[in-house]
């Protein structure tokens, strides 16, 4: 009187394919939701990484551009260049003996 013991497994499968098919289908949609939630969540919060990276960025060639603005303003000042052609290029104004005006009719 040997009794063999029935395969949990199989027995389980069984269950599920013929009377647990609702319940079976509910699980599944349940995980394919879960998922979805957890890519959306990833996807926003790199995209959202993306976003304050490139603000960062923009906020530094921002501050880089006001700096060459005001670094362009010192080097075109007009005592400055009037000081350096008269050291480095030996210029000097001339008399007003030697100036001659040409006007245009």
């Amino acid at each position: 009187m040997s009794q063999t013991k029935p395969n949990l497994a199989k027995l389980i499968a069984f269950d599920l394919l013929t009377v647990g098919r609702i319940p079976l289908i509910m699980l599944m949609l349940i995980f394919a939701t879960a998922m979805g939630v957890v890519f959306t969540t990833h996807h926003t919060r790199q995209s959202i990484t993306q976003k304050d990276l490139a603000l960062q960025d923009r906020d530094h060639l921002d501050n880089e551009w006001r700096n060459l603005i005001l670094e362009e303003t010192a080097l075109a000042e007009h005592s400055r260049v009037q000081d350096l052609a008269r050291k480095d290029l030996e210029m000097k104004r001339p008399d007003a003996d030697k100036e001659v005006v040409i006007e245009l009719k």
